[in-house]
This record gives structure tokens, C-alpha cells and sequence, in this order.
């Protein structure tokens, strides 16, 4: 795994709907209804994320789960950050 570019995050990040790069992760904030639908959503990440073995860092605020995601192991954004922020805004 390559880490990216800052040119190469830049261009990824504006094809991006409402994640934002911060530092070395890339974040969105998802809201819901209220704290079943958050978890509801939670769950149904789980099966996209093992099957890619690239597992967000997530944070539950009642309605609200913030994903969190970067590549540990390279230090950094990757492609595989990109392509999982892509899964989880389609579910």
C-alpha cells in the first residue's frame, strides 16, 4: 500500500461527498434519526469492511457516527481509505 500524494489526496477527496481530509485520516460525520438507525448503520459496515480487511475507527454520539479512516499500517492515507470511504456513502 502506497501511501498518496497531497495532490493525489486532494483530487480524491474533491470526488468525495461530505468527507473531509483532517491530518492523515479521512472523516464524515453521519447523522440519523436516532440511536438505533445509528447502529443499524454501524452494522451493516461490518460485513464491507472485513471483507476489504480495512476497518474505520468509529465514534457514537447518540444519532450520530463519525467515521474515521486511514491506513495504520502505511502511516498514512491510501487508495484503500479512498475505496472504503466509497462503500460506506453508498450504504
Amino acid at each position: 500500500m502506497a501511501l498518496l500524494s497531497s495532490s493525489e489526496i486532494q483530487t480524491k477527496a474533491s470526488q468525495l461527498s461530505d468527507w473531509t481530509v483532517e491530518g492523515k485520516e479521512l472523516k464524515r460525520t453521519f447523522e440519523f434519526k436516532d440511536f438505533l438507525q445509528a447502529m443499524d448503520f454501524v452494522n451493516k459496515l461490518v460485513e464491507p469492511a472485513e471483507a476489504a480487511g480495512h476497518h474505520p475507527d468509529l465514534s457514537i454520539s447518540y444519532n450520530k457516527v463519525t467515521v474515521s479512516l486511514t491506513s495504520h499500517d502505511a502511516g498514512g492515507l491510501t487508495d484503500s481509505d479512498f475505496e472504503m470511504a466509497k462503500t460506506i456513502s453508498a450504504l
